[in-house]
């Protein structure tokens, strides 16, 4: 099964794009982020003669997360269990929700499609909130992994974190600014502590999924590593092949992300096949 992890930057806008790319690509499950609509809004008719279902969570212009899928999606879940709201709260104080997270189940395998707050600054409110987000998603994996040990998980998605000073172009451009402060890098560093690993790197070790649209960061390569695929230790073992798909920041309209590609072995036909897909 080859799963993927993309932040679209509004799919409306780059719809051909990504089923061009699904098709030719042969991805089976596709992860996306900042897909920037509503379900009222969203191109379904695309994915649809491409052969993909998609499931969405998109509140509004901003955000939204998603999943494309030719094989059968199951235990939709929108959003996690105390995820924090921004914004200006209501009448009884609660702060509005946002569309950033959205998992479902594939050939047994947990699927997230995440997309982290970006912080803004240091000091920022939304700073404050990324890293409360990053905080409960990982209380809340810690009880998935408890409940689920044997099924593969993974996190995937902008996780608007750089966590070693290589996945930046030049650490002193960001010198007191966001995703590379040490709290971030701790919010990051306590998924590996709860047994998760960054299931591409050791296969690609160096390589960037994000560069700026400004500046012609991209000609001269100053990018950043803020897509991840954060796999369990069932998940991980079921890695076979990775990469990152550098081209697709090249063309007509490119996001300013790439897609992040794993393979799985999840041996569906054979007779060792766990008990967990049958």
């Amino acid at each position: 099964m080859r799963v993927a992890t993309w932040n679209v930057n509004s799919i409306r806008a780059r719809v051909g794009r990504v089923t061009d790319w699904l098709v030719r690509e042969d991805i089976d499950v596709l992860a996306m982020q900042e897909i920037k609509c509503k379900e009222s809004q969203f191109p379904f008719e695309p994915f649809t003669e491409a052969g993909y279902e998609v499931e969405l969570h998109g509140l509004n212009q901003w955000n939204g997360v998603a999943f494309a899928s030719r094989l059968p999606m199951e235990e939709l879940t929108v959003g996690f269990e105390g995820v924090p709201g921004f914004g200006k709260p209501d009448e009884n104080g609660v702060l509005p929700s946002e569309a950033r997270a959205l998992g479902v189940t594939v050939n047994g395998v947990r699927l997230w499609s995440l997309y982290v707050p970006n912080g803004r600054m240091l000091g920022d409110p939304h700073y404050d909130y990324k890293l409360a987000w990053l905080q409960q998603l990982a209380d809340d994996t810690r009880k998935w992994l408890a409940e689920h040990p044997d099924q593969p998980l993974a996190l995937m998605g902008d996780w608007n974190v750089a966590p070693l000073d290589s996945d930046v172009w030049d650490l002193s451009v960001f010198e007191g600014a966001t995703h590379v402060s040490p709290p971030e890098r701790a919010a990051f560093a306590e998924f590996e502590q709860l047994g998760l690993t960054d299931v591409v790197r050791p296969l690609v070790p160096t390589g960037y999924t994000y560069w700026d649209y400004k500046q012609l960061r991209f000609p001269r390569n100053e990018g950043m590593r803020i897509d991840f695929i954060m796999g369990s230790a069932p998940f991980a073992s079921l890695v076979t092949d990775a990469r990152i798909d550098r081209n697709e920041r090249k063309g007509d309209a490119p996001s300013d992300h790439v897609p992040v590609v794993v393979d799985l072995d999840l041996d569906l036909e054979g007779e060792d096949t766990p008990m967990i897909f049958g």
